[in-house]
């Protein structure tokens, strides 16, 4: 792949990092301090980090598996987040490529959109099925997991960022 000019070079990711943090970002997720209508979903930021940083590695099933894990938890309609968590994962997967040249503060306009649409399948399946609308306070969600994706692509990239013994001879 062609890197941008000054992109750092990374290392490889671990597979045991990656799926820690996909599984503490559902533990964040069920974590009992309320589920408030624009409180950002953290599961889904991690799923679509991954799923841009690493498509081969976690793609639409994990979603759609995670997703039921939401939906158990949340004693929500089984599979409202499975097919949202899927929908977001096919987009991210899709334009993955495009949004690796950004920069991070730009990426961050780019995946709102997608969050947006998250949480547009959400309120809509929601409303389809009986349910009550969450109020005008959701919109705030996806602006928040916007705003918190510089810190998760520092936080969650970090590992791949240090030099595995550098030396005169080995600079990288």
């Amino acid at each position: 792949m062609i890197m941008r000019p000054g992109q750092q070079l990374l290392l490889p990711a671990n597979p045991l990092f990656i799926w820690g943090s996909l599984l503490l970002a559902l533990l964040v997720n069920v974590f009992p301090w309320g589920r408030h209508a624009w409180m950002p979903d953290v599961l889904a930021l991690v799923l679509v980090f991954w799923n841009v940083h690493q498509p081969r590695r976690v793609g639409i099933a994990a979603a759609f598996v995670f997703g039921l894990c939401m939906d158990v938890h949340q004693t929500a309609l089984l599979g409202q987040h499975a097919l949202t968590y899927t929908v977001l994962s096919y987009f991210a997967i899709t334009i993955h490529r495009r949004l690796l040249w950004f920069r991070v503060p730009t990426q961050a306009l780019q995946v709102l959109p997608l969050f947006f649409l998250a949480d547009a399948m959400e309120v809509v399946i929601r409303l389809l099925s009986g349910g009550s609308f969450a109020g005008w306070g959701l919109l705030l969600a996806p602006l928040l997991q916007a705003l918190l994706w510089p810190v998760v692509s520092v936080l969650l990239l970090l590992p791949q960022r240090r030099a595995p013994d550098p030396d005169l001879n080995r600079p990288l």
